[in-house]
């Protein structure tokens, strides 16, 4: 408890500044406790994914390393080989494919993108996993595993014909061991008007560790329970992915605002006795013993991991991408994941959530999810900006309010703005002492 810190270090001036800030503040709305997400809507079923299918890939990949120098890593010829041998299968089943050339340590880098045709073009749902090995090995679990698998889809895609509502588009990146080098590269040179039409990208990385576990990435809501409800449908426990957070090609794109999910069954961390009995496998080894080694080859894989994610991979893809009304769903969920550091006693900053894709204006009742973390909250003014600039009051600074952070829903009467448009959520500390940051927010609509 801190009952007698604020008058030990604001000056006069400092509690004359906040209690002004005060009068002139609008009355902020009732803050209500954070709700549950709303699932999008109900999509055709996925096929299941033949894992002789996603096998025969990884034999494909294997023989590509044998016969390029024991590896698919960036700079190497097994590394365009796996390239040239994926954009094969995509252009056969009707892909338009592009290959994006980039530089890193002296060497050409390759992303291949494909595009299936159709669909909203102003919401484009990726998947995708980096196709490069490191140099020591083929690089089968890490990760052919996750390429073979998005291959698999993208070509079961092909074979149902499938017209989902929203566009698809997957992607194989190049150089991710070398830090993530060709997402960022895609993402750092995709126009703003191009990522705001991004409406999810699903990342699948190491998804057949030979002692596997069951992890789901909890950075978007929505994209979380898609993957926790397809498991639990097959009464298979997850856990929330924590070994690999922002070590994947998920990263940029969740930097850049976009919502981001994902699979993941363990690299070099040690699986737990609790960990064994629910999921079986070995307490007390790694997940992957082979994680960067020589002997990630095609011994190195679960053949149940690898089908069952496999599986809910595609029902993802299915799920995400399909919307029944041809609209967006009556409770859309946007969110903005990226911190941003709040100066102490400076100017405010802002964080944007860009909403494409709707019809009409905002609701009467517009949910605003504020999670900020600040070591003395009355310090904190916060306001909702509309796309047209007008300025809805959140917060008010409070001189007696000591406690820390700021984790609230707030509802803000908006439905005389387009829906439409970047929204903004702006925050400034107006008192001296205390620093913090926001920590992400959301709109629902």
């Amino acid at each position: 408890m801190r009952p007698n810190r604020f008058t030990l270090r604001r000056s006069p001036a400092a509690i004359a500044a906040v209690v002004l800030a005060a009068l002139l503040a609008t009355a902020a709305p009732t803050a209500q406790a954070a709700g549950a997400t709303t699932p999008v809507a109900a999509a055709a079923a996925a096929p299941d994914i033949p894992l002789a299918n996603v096998k025969a890939h990884l034999s494909q990949f294997s023989t590509i390393a044998a016969n390029n120098g024991g590896n698919r890593a960036h700079g190497r010829p097994g590394y365009k080989a796996s390239v040239d041998y994926v954009k094969a299968k995509l252009d056969a089943a009707g892909y338009t494919t592009t290959v994006q050339q980039f530089t890193s340590n002296g060497a050409t880098g390759y992303n291949l993108i494909a595009d299936w045709p159709g669909g909203d073009p102003n919401e484009v749902l990726m998947a995708g996993a980096h196709l490069d090995s490191v140099s020591s090995g083929a690089g089968i679990n890490d990760n052919a595993s996750g390429s073979a698998a998005v291959l698999e889809t993208a070509l079961a895609v092909s074979r149902a014909g499938y017209q989902p509502d929203k566009h698809l588009r997957f992607a194989w990146w190049g150089a991710e061991e070398l830090g993530l080098v060709g997402s960022r590269f895609y993402v750092n040179n995709l126009p703003s008007a191009e990522r705001s039409k991004l409406s999810g990208y699903l990342n699948f990385d190491m998804i057949g560790s030979p002692n596997a576990g069951y992890f789901v990435y909890d950075d978007d809501p929505v994209i979380e329970k898609t993957f926790k409800d397809y498991f639990a449908g097959l009464g298979v426990p997850t856990e929330i992915e924590t070994e690999g957070d922002g070590r994947s090609d998920h990263a940029p794109f969740k930097s850049a605002g976009v919502p981001v999910g994902g699979l993941f069954t363990g690299a070099g961390y040690t699986k737990s006795a609790a960990q064994a009995q629910k999921w079986g496998g070995t307490a007390g080894q790694a997940f992957d013993r082979c994680y960067h080694s020589s002997c990630d080859n095609l011994g190195n894989i679960n053949d149940t991991a690898l089908d069952r994610n496999s599986d809910a991979a595609a029902h993802a893809i299915w799920t995400l991408s399909a919307d029944s009304t041809g609209e967006p769903p009556a409770d859309d969920v946007y969110s903005n994941p990226t911190r941003v550091a709040i100066p102490d006693a400076g100017s405010a900053v802002t964080s944007s959530i860009a909403v494409t894709g709707r019809t009409g204006n905002a609701p009467a009742a517009l949910q605003v999810g504020v999670d900020i973390k600040h070591t003395w909250r009355g310090d904190l003014v916060i306001d909702l900006l509309a796309p047209d600039g007008t300025a809805y009051r959140l917060k008010n600074p409070s001189s007696g309010d000591s406690a820390d952070n700021v984790v609230a829903t707030y509802t803000v009467n908006a439905s005389d703005k387009a829906a439409n448009g970047e929204w903004k959520l702006r925050v400034q500390d107006v008192a001296r002492y205390d620093t913090g940051y926001i920590d992400g927010w959301k709109l629902t609509f």
